[in-house]
């Protein structure tokens, strides 16, 4: 185990990813603990910080965390590799900590127990695959020609590959197909399938293209409500089931805006 990841992480130069992908799992799981004591209101544990009538959250914590393992970042040397790692980790963490926020800063509103919470989960989800699979040593398509080419040729040849790449994502996630898009940035034959394939029926594509009462866009629109039903549906319950486990159960309404006073 140490030989591999001697070779795998430090020799290869991914130890500040790896801190990083260690601070986003570590400060997830940290504060989805410390929320879930919240709710449960259990007596040993600190509960909100709340100097006065102000709730702060979170969030603000992981953006002065970013803050400052960014500017650390910037400052430290390339070749001071261990302060650079430990720069990434207190990076990752501060994302760990506005990610699980993702729908209060979307919303603008208290929806962090509410059904529309779960985007903070997804976001969560989304950032640990990414920065897993660059951990792994994937690359986007191309990026490897553009990044390391030595003769315009190569380079070119990668820019080219990342624009189709990019286009087909793109493509794909106005498809409603978010994890198909994101995946497939590093695993390209995702993005030909996910392209190719019908749209979901509440995306954006279904609104431009699935409109009409012709008889291929009714086609369209029940094959795709149809494929929502047989195959969708039951992928969403088992990862709604899987986050509740993770994260806890989001079914809490939304909080009343307070009135204003009488006068």
């Amino acid at each position: 185990m140490t030989d591999w990841f001697a070779h795998t992480v430090v020799a290869t130069g991914r130890l500040p990813l790896f801190c990083f992908f260690v601070g986003v799992v570590v400060g997830f799981a940290f504060i989805r603990f410390s929320v879930r004591m919240i709710r449960a209101r259990v007596r040993w544990w600190p509960g909100n910080i709340t100097p006065g009538d102000l709730h702060i959250h979170h969030v603000v914590f992981g953006v002065v965390f970013m803050l400052v393992a960014g500017v650390a970042g910037l400052v430290i040397p390339v070749q001071v590799t261990p302060w650079r790692a430990v720069a990434a980790a207190v990076f990752g963490v501060g994302a760990a900590l506005v990610l699980d926020e993702f729908a209060l800063l979307l919303h603008l509103s208290d929806v962090y127990w509410s059904e529309r919470g779960r985007t903070s989960i997804d976001a969560v989800f989304v950032a640990i695959a990414l920065s897993g699979l660059l951990l792994l040593g994937l690359r986007p398509l191309g990026a490897n020609e553009f990044l390391t080419g030595e003769t315009d040729p190569a380079q070119f040849t990668g820019a080219a590959l990342i624009v189709i790449n990019l286009v087909l994502a793109g493509i794909t996630l106005i498809k409603g197909k978010i994890w198909t898009g994101l995946l497939g940035l590093f695993i390209p034959v995702l993005l030909i399938v996910g392209a190719l394939r019908l749209a979901r029926p509440h995306s954006p594509w279904a609104r431009w293209f699935y409109r009409g009462e012709s008889r291929w866009a009714q086609w369209r629109r029940a094959r795709a409500a149809a494929r929502e039903r047989r195959y969708r549906q039951p992928i969403i319950l088992f990862k709604i089931r899987v986050q509740e486990l993770i994260a806890g159960r989001h079914d809490l309404p939304l909080p009343r805006p307070p009135r204003p006073p009488r006068r």
